[in-house]
């Protein structure tokens, strides 16, 4: 049985994360204080905290796609993963990867998605139809 991880990094305005993470995502918020806030991100745990985000650079090579370095994210099943990217784009959220097949037919075969949460934290969100192929080579 998988345990949940728990992330914590910083966002600029807790207000700002709130509307994204709760209302957009989705996530359930847990404990808050004046200066953070935990989130139920898909079963995990992720704490916000206001402060200076983490910097990050488009420096990851994936296929022919440069992606955000460092990042973080989930891994969905394809159902939940094609529900999230509805809401996204329902949202008017900018993708920097939108969502698409990568691998296809290959090991590892999956979908997959980045977007930048409103304090440019990197988020990716991986979708597989057969979860064995999670860790395929």
């Amino acid at each position: 049985m998988l345990m949940p991880f728990h992330f914590a990094y910083h966002v600029r305005d807790l207000d700002e994360a709130r509307a994204f993470y709760g209302k957009v995502l989705g996530c359930a918020e847990g404990r808050s204080t004046d200066t953070w806030v935990d989130f139920d991100f898909f079963g995990h745990q992720i704490s916000l905290h206001k402060g200076a985000p983490f910097a990050n650079a488009p420096t990851g090579k994936v296929g022919d796609h440069m992606v955000p370095m460092p990042h973080f994210g989930l891994v969905l099943d394809a159902a939940r993963f094609t529900a999230l990217a509805q809401r996204l784009q329902d949202a008017g959220v900018e993708f920097v990867l939108p969502p698409s097949l990568r691998f296809e037919g290959q090991p590892g075969e999956q979908w997959t998605m980045f977007f930048r949460d409103p304090s440019g934290n990197p988020i990716e969100v991986k979708g597989y139809t057969d979860q064995s192929q999670i860790f395929a080579s």
